[in-house]
């Protein structure tokens, strides 16, 4: 069984997502949520879904070495970042090496970076004129947003798309494929068949 935690900073829709996705599935579990955030919303969708969540502070996450505990007491393969804000630690890179992954609210290399989260994202990509957006998931290096791209997907933006429009449009991409995604790479499966 690959065992899987999730990082998330927020309300953690994206995370009961994926949770409910793998609920009963016989390779891959959700056994354990982390936050940097006492009061994200993650911690009642957690409780609800019935999986241990536990709160962090940055110093913690920046150092590393309590989180790493927690993780291999959990037994965990991957982390999967789902709505997180921090910047992942050097140390979680070199004990989770490619095996930890994020999404983004856009097609990276563009609109990607620090501080570009949420409805920022959204409207730059509308400020910008842009035909289109979508999610970009990848795995995490040391750089935001930078790491090798796993799988992209984009929907339409119309020039009377508001940001709100363009987030409606790619939370539906990511409830749709971020949990299929996940489950491909973790069972070492072609992503080509996507889309």
């Amino acid at each position: 069984m690959t065992r899987i935690a999730l990082f998330a900073s927020g309300s953690g829709s994206n995370a009961e997502n994926i949770v409910r996705y793998f609920s009963g599935h016989e390779d891959i579990s959700v056994p354990l949520i982390i936050s940097n955030k006492r009061d994200a919303y993650v911690h009642e969708r957690a409780d609800r879904l019935g999986i241990p969540s536990f709160t962090f502070s940055k110093a913690e996450f920046d150092e590393g070495s309590a989180i790493i505990d927690m993780l291999r007491s959990y037994d965990i393969d991957y982390i999967v970042l789902a709505g997180f804000l921090l910047k992942v630690s050097q140390s979680l890179l070199d004990t989770y090496p490619g095996r930890i992954i994020n999404i983004h609210p856009a097609l990276l290399p563009k609109f990607g970076g620090k501080g570009m989260y949420g409805g920022r994202v959204h409207q730059a990509v509308v400020e910008a004129g842009e035909k289109e957006s979508g999610i970009t998931i990848h795995y995490i290096d040391e750089n935001y947003d930078e790491g090798d791209i796993i799988f992209q997907v984009t929907c339409e933006v119309l020039p009377e798309d508001t940001p709100e429009d363009v987030a409606q449009k790619v939370h539906a991409l990511e409830y749709a494929h971020f949990p299929r995604v996940i489950e491909a790479v973790v069972k070492g499966e072609d992503l080509s068949k996507f889309g």
